[in-house]
């Protein structure tokens, strides 16, 4: 072994979907439709000069590598593709998907290389895949690169979203190319040099609704097949041996997880921005960072994608919906697999009731409750949620605020329950103003009816008979202070391509404990400010990476 690679000769490498799925029997890597095959065997372009710029310490130690061999040259020549490990397997997969409600036909990885699967000492398989290293049969047009604008924001976000508790694929590291990518941001004629840069995803797989629907969109069955008996006995060996019962297990564990992921997005207001079925994981993990963003104004309308700015599908409220509308392709793609439609059809039907489970009990969750009464608590989340928008409200800011209106739900000393809604509005009010990007704007009758519905949450809460500490507690559990705000990755991103990585680090410390008090870094839980409003970057983005 080449003494270089010795940090890494603990590795076990499994790679699995290049040993039992059809490979592409064509070698040489030139953009054409792939029939028949699962993937087509690939090699990362060579870059000039890769330089590490961040990694996260907790994905490493999932994987068994050292923080010192992170920090390594070595490590960033193997996790910008220049140097590929004996055992490693690299690929890039064959998928299809509907992009913006319409058939695109064959996708794939266009610029996504698997390097390998990767088995950690506790068994856990894991695909370590690089973004942006270079074109692959599937690129079609484009050059497989990717920039260190759009790299540092997945590679942030992959892990902010994991410590805020929502299914994802996680972020091994940054690498900059040291060489340049041309890319017009705005679609507008105007390309420019920006720096290169490699982000290493990691995730026990990175299997699609995509990958289903080509091979049936072909009528290749048995390939589908294939790789739905492949992805049931690797990925859910829980659900026994394929077969049809077995296939509509398998697809209600896959509604119940991708329904999963859709609600966090929903607690901690998250909007994909692409949901295209390309996009959807079948193990219900958040996929593909594009043009991604937190809602910052309370609107449901809202979407982060200025390629979405007109028809606006993929809208913060409209999530759920085409979650469900992903779900009815995927079981258009398998079910030749069953050859009846009905149990598909039940498991589909029920999504939207079990959606609505799931998301009142959520709610409550955010509001401090026990439990979701359908008597008080329907009137009182919808009327909440018209109330945010009453005036320009930052949805983080709010909710983690709501915790701290006192409801006196405690007895005092004297044994009776203190009763303060003798308090003008404005009093009530006070420990939300900063919620509020223009406080001003608040009207005596806006004030009066958030005033109103505070003191019927109280009485709600009162009703619950939970004390403010025990309350407060589970609020600040699933109401985060800290999120990466579109215009906090854009900082990062100013600093990084200045040759400044210092803010990546702060933000990738920040938002490992995004749910505690962090004096420290106030700072980042503070609003988007006037200047980020409609600057690039920092409100709506393109999918240009």
């Amino acid at each position: 072994m080449n003494p270089a690679l010795e940090p890494f000769k603990h590795l076990r490498f499994d790679n699995s979907f290049t040993h039992d799925l059809p490979a592409d029997p064509e070698s040489k890597n030139f953009r054409r439709q792939v029939a028949g095959s699962c993937f087509s065997r690939v090699l990362p372009a060579k870059v000039a000069q890769p330089a590490l710029v961040a990694h996260a310490r907790e994905v490493a130690e999932l994987l068994n590598i050292s923080d010192e061999v992170c920090r390594s040259q070595i490590f960033a020549q193997v996790f910008a593709g220049n140097v590929v490990l004996d055992g490693m397997d690299p690929y890039a997969a064959c998928y299809g998907g509907h992009q913006f409600g319409a058939w695109a036909g064959q996708l794939g990885d266009g610029r996504a290389i698997n390097l390998c699967e990767l088995v950690s000492g506790s068994d856990e398989r894991w695909t370590l895949q690089l973004k942006g290293a270079g074109p692959t049969p599937y690129s079609r047009g484009a050059d497989g690169l990717a920039v260190l604008r759009s790299s540092l924001r997945e590679f942030l976000c992959s892990e902010a979203m994991h410590h805020l508790g929502v299914p994802t694929t996680r972020a091994l590291s940054l690498v900059l190319s040291g060489e340049e990518v041309v890319r017009d941001m705005f679609y507008d004629g105007r390309p420019r040099a920006e720096r290169g840069a490699i982000v290493c995803r990691v995730a026990p797989s990175f299997t699609r609704f995509g990958n289903f629907q080509i091979f049936a969109s072909r009528g290749e069955a048995d390939v589908l097949k294939q790789l739905a008996d492949y992805t049931i006995r690797t990925d859910f060996p829980h659900l026994g041996e394929p077969s049809p019962d077995v296939y509509v297990a398998w697809f209600a564990e896959v509604c119940q997880k991708t329904l999963d992921m859709i609600v966090h997005w929903m607690r901690v207001g998250f909007v994909h921005g692409v949901m295209n079925t390309d996009n959807m994981s079948i193990l219900g993990l958040t996929i593909d960072y594009g043009p991604y963003g937190w809602l910052e104004d309370y609107d449901p309308n809202w979407t982060p994608n200025t390629t979405d700015a007109s028809g606006r599908r993929y809208r913060f409220g409209h999530q759920p919906q085409i979650a469900h509308w992903n779900l009815i392709q995927f079981a258009n793609a398998i079910s030749s697999l069953i050859e009846r439609v009905d149990p598909l059809q039940a498991v589909l039907d029920a999504y939207p009731k079990d959606f609505q489970t799931r998301w009142h009990s959520m709610m409550a969750q955010k509001l401090g409750l026990r439990r979701f009464e359908v008597e008080t608590d329907k009137d009182l989340v919808a009327d909440l949620l018209t109330l945010l928008q009453l005036v320009e409200t930052d949805m983080t800011i709010f909710f983690r605020k709501l915790a701290a209106v006192d409801c006196h739900a405690e007895d005092n000393e004297g044994g009776v329950e203190n009763d303060s809604d003798v308090e003008t509005d404005g009093e009530l009010l006070r420990p939300l103003r900063r919620a509020y990007y223009q406080p001003d704007q608040l009207t005596a009758e806006s004030r009066a009816q958030i005033a109103s519905w505070l003191r019927r949450y109280r009485t709600r809460v009162r009703q619950d008979g939970r004390p403010d500490t025990e309350r407060r507690q589970q609020m600040n559990a699933v109401n985060p202070k800290y999120v990466l705000r579109n215009y906090l990755a854009q900082l990062a991103i100013d600093k990084a391509e200045a040759g400044d990585a210092s803010l990546v680090h702060e933000l990738l410390e920040v938002l490992r404990r995004p749910y505690d008090e962090q004096s420290e870094y106030e700072k980042h839980a503070e609003k988007r400010p006037e200047w980020a409003r409609d600057r690039p970057g920092c409100s709506m983005l393109s999918c240009s990476s």
